[in-house]
């Protein structure tokens, strides 16, 4: 017995008897309502004009089955009843398949008490047969397996609805239990795309009509991805392993639970999504938060997330510094779902002059969410909406956005509505994109609304090879990138940089080729060698002194604070260095030190700025800021908490951070008469120069001061780690160890004249002026280019009476 036979107790149908010979064995069938035998024990045909037979394919009329029990069996069961004499039955009396019109396979099965020449067709089957009661038709046996060993159903995606507007009920089905009704009702059966069939459920007519097949051959162990048919032609037999989708009728009120076994019938992913494909560098692991997050919970059975009793997550914030893929990466998570095209909105556009038009322009965005989930409901599609700068209309309640007007709290309700409203949709993605978390209404980020908050931060040196390798691909590809530009080189010098200002780079290096090959003596004139041109290494290293990181290290700064070098006239300048290394191994390196402050205290001049600043260049770390009161000259009180603020802001978002507060008494605005400090910049210091970073994060203070007894009295001094002291020239033995680091005299009898002129003037063999007096003086000396030995004695004697007053 072949596979047909096994499965269905038949193969192919026995050609059609002679007419004239009982289709039961020689017995009579019984009476027929459809009029008296004849003589012969066989039913009258009735007359119908033009109707003729071929033991292969029959002209057919339809009829209506007469017992109303027998009919119902019928409708709800898909079976179209034929007469014997027309299609004998099987060998083991299980159903027929018959082809009509050459199109449409539906399952008959064989009646006694139906006349020849006719079949039974129901609305729903003659709907889909697109056949009136009166048309003739075709009909023939049909074998499943004539179009090849496909013949089976693998999958299944179904409407459903009920079937009559007068018996309904409220109460959800389950997909599972009745895609498990439906298979044991129907198993066997033959079904197309198009198709329509009722099914009587727990009393309940049930309306359904096949929206796409797959198709598998079970003789297969292991079936390939089969394609998702929509045409009526794609036929295939039900079985017990046909896994079907049940959606909702658009048009009925039914409700369907998700099912606990098979994942949602709009799959969110893309089929062929790749995550290469995205082009986002350095951002895998902030992805894949991302995806576990927001997406997960979306491509696991609906029936399970039921189970859980949770919510997907329904909103998204990104926040970072500018340029490190925030907007990117929500493009590209439109690209990854396989949903309709996300709906991209910058947050100024939705600001509006008229009153209430702001908050309508929120309500058109959820409009077509709304009215799918109505629909649909949890079957529905997911609708993502990108809100781009969400902080220029969601700022905090009550803080006057909006111009006084209230427009921004109103935007902000309208949005808190939609979200986790009353009428709660979970069919919305919202990712809202920001560089001011901070400013953000505090009700939009809890749970239920904008509850996934992501940093997008500086990428690390695995991430900027990523970006570089991204950037520059197409001059890989097409060969006009040189060899001698290393990839893995470039990450490294790049530190700090952004995924925006890796792109700036990479398109400064190409300017420079570009101006390699501009025509000698003109501006516009292309060189004739044109076609040879490459972006070598040089060009990125141009780029790199002309691109700078927005949160980088300030170069410029810790250079020109160390303008004349670290001179080592002292032991203690060498213990200073070697304390400041140690600190900073114990920053990069300690499990449990995120955060340490050092005050490196000592007399005006004596070289506090420089040391720090040789201490933060050493340490090699990407963020280094140097803060100082010449940066907020004419700054009000507000202005300097908010720059010191977004000093430290800025730090937080690099791993190692380097930040140098100079001269902290400038900074407080400290006198010793008069309004002696601004208390808020004072309480605000002590705030930041305690505040741990956040997890992953580490950070070095170094604040230097020449007024420790005035920090000691305004409660600072305690709140550093460590203290260094840093000396001034204290002893003529120093004071000639600088002087020949500096080459003040061209000879040893100049410098030994000097001290002993020095000497001689003070009578005392101390100095105790600062390094910074010694080399002014030195240059002081040299400008008048006249006996300077003697005259850099009198300039140093007059700063030690100076420092002495």
């Amino acid at each position: 017995m072949n596979i047909r036979q096994n499965l269905f107790g038949h193969g192919r149908a026995p050609a059609t008897p002679p007419r004239g010979e009982s289709p039961m064995g020689g017995h009579d069938a019984p009476r027929s309502s459809f009029g008296d035998r004849n003589s012969l024990g066989r039913p009258h045909l009735p007359s119908i004009p033009g109707l003729s037979r071929s033991p292969k394919r029959i002209q057919m009329r339809i009829a209506k089955v007469e017992d109303k029990n027998l009919a119902n069996q019928y409708i709800f069961g898909n079976i179209c009843a034929v007469s014997p004499v027309d299609f004998p039955p099987s060998r083991d009396g299980s159903d027929l398949y018959i082809l009509i019109n050459g199109i449409y396979v539906v399952t008959a099965r064989p009646t006694n008490q139906f006349p020849p020449g006719f079949i039974s067709l129901n609305d729903k089957q003659r709907s889909w047969c697109n056949v009136g009661m009166m048309d003739i038709l075709t009909a023939e046996l049909y074998d499943p397996f004539s179009q090849g060993s496909h013949a089976y159903l693998g999958a299944l995606d179904i409407d459903v609805g009920f079937a009559s507007p007068k018996k309904i009920t409220d109460v959800p089905y389950d997909q599972d239990v009745l895609a498990d009704a439906f298979v044991r009702l129907f198993e066997n059966q033959v079904f197309a795309p198009g198709q329509q069939l009722l099914m009587d459920y727990k009393n309940i007519p049930l309306g359904f009509r096949i929206r796409t097949v797959q198709l598998v051959d079970l003789t297969m162990e292991k079936n390939p991805s089969s394609p998702t048919l929509t045409n009526p032609s794609s036929r295939g037999i039900l079985t017990r392993h046909s896994a079907i989708t049940f959606y909702k009728d658009a048009s009925s009120p039914i409700k369907l639970k998700g099912s606990a076994r098979r994942p949602a019938a709009n799959s969110i992913i893309a089929p062929d999504f790749k995550f290469e494909n995205m082009g986002i560098g350095g951002l895998d692991t902030e992805f894949s938060s991302i995806f576990r997050r927001a997406f997960a919970s979306r491509i696991f059975p609906p029936g399970l997330i039921d189970k859980l009793g949770i919510q997907h997550v329904k909103g998204i914030l990104l926040y970072g510094p500018p340029g490190t893929g925030k907007t990117l990466i929500a493009r590209q998570i439109g690209k990854m779902l396989n949903s309709r095209e996300p709906k991209v909105i910058n947050g100024p556009e939705v600001l509006n002059k008229y009153v209430g038009q702001s908050e309508e322009n929120i309500r058109k965005l959820f409009a077509d969410a709304e009215k799918e989930y109505k629909e649909k409901g949890d079957e529905s599609g997911l609708h993502i909406i990108i809100f781009d700068e969400l902080d220029a209309v969601c700022k905090q309640r009550g803080s006057g956005a909006g111009g006084g007007t209230g427009v921004g709290d109103s935007v902000v309700n309208q949005l808190l509505s939609k979200l986790d409203g009353v009428d709660q949709l979970n069919n919305i993605l919202l990712i809202g994109m920001t560089n001011r978390m901070d400013m953000i209404d505090d009700a939009l980020l809890r749970p239920g609304r904008l509850e996934v908050h992501m940093e997008i931060s500086l990428p690390d040196e695995s991430g900027r090879a990523q970006i570089l390798k991204i950037h520059t691909s197409k001059m890989r590809e097409n060969n006009v990138m040189d060899k001698d530009v290393n990839i893995a080189e470039l990450a490294s010098l790049t530190k700090n940089f952004s995924g925006a200002e890796i792109g700036g780079l990479v398109k400064s290096a190409s300017s420079f080729a570009f101006n390699r090959h501009v025509k000698v003596g003109t501006v516009a004139g292309v060189s004739d060698d044109i076609e040879n041109m490459k972006v070598n290494r040089a060009d990125f290293m141009k780029a790199l002194e002309e691109v700078k990181p927005a949160f980088g290290v300030s170069e410029e700064e810790l250079e020109t604070a160390m303008d004349r070098g670290i001179l080592h006239y002292s032991p203690y300048i060498e213990h200073i260095l070697n304390d400041g290394r140690s600190f900073v191994s114990q920053v990069r390196n300690s499990a449990t030190t995120s955060l340490l402050s050092v005050l490196i205290h000592g007399p005006p001049g004596s070289g506090k700025t420089a040391l720090a600043a040789k201490i933060s260049q050493e340490s090699q770390f990407p963020f280094i800021k140097l803060v100082s009161a010449e940066n907020m000259v004419g700054f009000s009180e507000m202005a300097k908490i908010q720059y010191l603020n977004k000093v430290f802001t800025d730090a937080y978002k690099s791993p190692q951070n380097i930040v140098v507060v100079d001269n902290i008494e400038r900074l407080i605005e400290w006198v010793p008469i008069g309004p002696r400090f601004s208390n808020p910049v004072l309480q605000a210091l002590m705030v930041l120069l305690t505040k741990k970073p956040p997890a992953g994060r580490r950070l070095l203070i170094l604040g230097t001061t020449s007024q420790r007894s005035v920090l000691r009295q305004l409660d600072l001094q305690p709140i550093f780690n460590y203290e260094l002291a840093v000396p001034s020239i204290n002893t003529h033995k120093e004071l000639a160890a600088v002087l020949r680091e500096v080459r003040a005299f061209d000879s040893e009898a100049e410098l030994a004249r000097s001290l002993h002129e020095l000497r001689e003037t003070t009578g005392t063999d101390q100095v105790g002026v600062g390094i910074k007096k010694v080399l002014l003086g030195v240059e002081k000396a040299k400008e008048e280019k006249e006996n300077v030995p003697s005259r850099l004695a009198d300039i140093i004697a007059q700063q030690m009476a100076a420092n002495m007053d």
